[in-house]
């Protein structure tokens, strides 16, 4: 990776996220959810650790859609996950969502990542400004 700050917007983040170190994932402005086809967490950075509240040690490892963000489990959010994996293609897309578990709800933009060849998704979390 480069000393290039990574924009929630970047083009080819996926890849991009998928080269960095744990250290270069907590510098992030946004949160950073990776899980593998199983659907288990297994990278949860710093800043989506503080604002959601949830330790990693709580988080990693566990089934993403089930324990660590049920009100993601849906059409808009897991399905996709799904659906890309299934016609292995490539999932990059970006919703307005409004996060309930565990929290009020708040505003928020999700990026939905995958690519068929590697073996991390992404869910990333941008927090609409207050």
């Amino acid at each position: 990776m480069t000393d290039t700050p990574i924009a929630f917007d970047a083009p080819d983040l996926a890849a991009r996220l998928d080269r960095c170190t744990p250290e270069q994932l907590d510098a992030l402005a946004f949160g950073v959810i990776g899980f593998g086809a199983d659907t288990n967490v297994t990278l949860y950075n710093a800043f989506e650790s503080q604002a959601a509240g949830l330790s990693p040690q709580r988080v990693l490892g566990q089934p993403l859609f089930t324990n660590v963000a049920p009100c993601m489990n849906n059409f808009m959010v897991a399905q996709r996950f799904e659906d890309a994996h299934e016609e292995q293609s490539v999932l990059d897309a970006t919703i307005d969502y409004v996060l309930t578990l565990r929290m009020r709800p708040v505003k928020v933009a999700l990026r939905l990542l995958a690519n068929p060849g590697s073996g991390t998704r992404y869910v990333l979390v941008q927090r609409q400004p207050r």
